[in-house]
């Protein structure tokens, strides 16, 4: 019985098979009894008509002892006369068929000579066939019964499973109000299995809670170090700079603003509750696409790298809303990322109605690691510069939770395309 069957399965089919089992070996006795039954019985009662037959000192009334239904067979001139295949017989009972007839036979050597009876059993064995119809019958339905009454029982034992399964996966299960699965059941195995799963699901309650704190505090104080140096930018960039120094002051500015959407991100997942006005839906698409252009189409042009928008045929993209701050982060990291990795060629952002792709003409991502690529602290064998492999990581985990998927795979010239469905699966 395969394992990765269903469980309610699994127990039906061992269900049937004891019955079956047990159903076979008792039919195979009645038949057994039966048979064993009907040759001593008959053997004895045809014994004791034979001592009778021969103990008559008047051979001529032997024929008054017998029914209509038993002849007697004799060499010795008391009875009929024996004929040639009944001196083939051995001494003792038989079941014979002669004719299309069945007839029980006794044969008793004495003296020299051979007797014999031989009585009909077409009553009989019209009553034995009747008995054992009636067994065959019984066993087929026994079968059947123990195949529905397996199934009833299977659904009735797991229904206590089944609905711990479904409480668990409910996706209010983590929050600190759900109430403890084990007051629902009782003090037995399925009810040991709800509490183990209170104490599992409250260790990783706790756990996701801690580093919810910890997110959510880290981003909070990483705001004021993050103002005081947006200020200081400011300042540097009002007072007359040289070039080089004006440009670095810029290249300051951008790494701020960037770790400040960051750190709203990080905030948001931090909070993890979709009723939050943060989470509200603020930007369509074509909005992102234009903040997140303006931010990266600079510093990839100043790279010499070709940068093209390319918007679906025949009209826009789709109107729907989402959040400006998750949706740039997605968008923001893949950008960088492709210009971060890309030498020669250059990044082509292209729109859809369902969401957009990045392509890129650079390195690219090998087809081994474009499995764990979007894993923590992931670094591919072409990375380069201080990076600590989370901008992926974030992607992935935005994408996550908003119910987008997210892709990777090589380009046949060179490079990797990212692509990014905003649609539910």
């Amino acid at each position: 019985m395969s394992s990765r069957q269903p469980f309610v399965r699994r127990l039906v089919i061992a269900f049937t098979l004891m019955t079956l089992v047990v159903s076979g070996l008792f039919s195979f006795g009645i038949f057994f009894s039966v048979h064993f039954v009907e040759q001593h019985l008959m053997s004895e009662e045809m014994d004791r008509k034979m001592d009778s037959i021969l103990s008559d000192d008047a051979p001529a009334h032997s024929s008054s002892r017998l029914d209509v239904k038993t002849r007697f067979y004799s060499d010795a001139g008391a009875g009929l006369p024996v004929a040639t295949w009944m001196m083939t017989l051995t001494a003792g009972f038989h079941e014979l068929e002669r004719g299309g007839e069945a007839y029980y036979a006794y044969v008793r050597d004495e003296g020299g000579q051979r007797y014999l009876l031989l009585q009909e059993q077409q009553e009989f064995e019209a009553r034995e066939q009747a008995l054992f119809q009636v067994v065959a019958v019984g066993f087929l339905l026994s079968v059947v019964a123990a195949c529905l009454l397996g199934w009833l029982l299977a659904r009735k034992v797991m229904a206590p499973l089944v609905r711990l399964a479904w409480q668990v996966r409910q996706e209010d299960r983590l929050l600190s109000h759900s109430p403890p699965l084990a007051l629902h059941y009782a003090d037995d195995e399925i009810g040991h299995l709800a509490a183990a799963f209170d104490a599992t699901l409250r260790r990783l309650h706790e756990s996701l809670e801690r580093e919810r704190l910890f997110t959510g505090d880290v981003s909070h104080e990483l705001r004021t170090p993050l103002m005081v140096i947006a200020g200081s930018c400011e300042l540097l960039a009002a007072r007359p700079l040289a070039e080089r120094e004006r440009e670095q002051v810029e290249r300051i500015a951008r790494s701020v603003k960037e770790m400040h959407g960051l750190v709203d991100t990080f905030l948001m997942l931090a909070r993890n509750d979709p009723k939050d006005s943060a989470f509200a839906a603020d930007a369509t698409l074509e909005q992102v696409v234009e903040e997140q252009c303006a931010r990266w189409a600079p510093q990839m042009r100043a790279k010499g790298l070709d940068f093209q928008v390319r918007y679906p045929h025949g009209g826009g993209c789709t109107s729907k809303a989402y959040n400006q701050t998750l949706l740039g982060a997605v968008l923001g990291n893949l950008l960088r990322n492709a210009c971060h990795y890309t030498e020669n060629g250059g990044v082509i952002l292209t729109l859809s109605a369902h969401g957009f792709k990045v392509e890129d003409s650079g390195s690219g991502i090998p087809e081994a690691e474009q499995v764990t690529v979007f894993q923590p602290f992931v670094r591919g064998s072409s990375a380069r510069g201080e990076g600590m492999g989370l901008g992926l990581s974030l992607v992935k985990r935005i994408c996550a939770s908003q119910g987008w998927r997210i892709s990777v795979a090589s380009l046949p010239a060179g490079g990797c395309c990212f692509h990014v469905s905003l649609s539910s699966p």
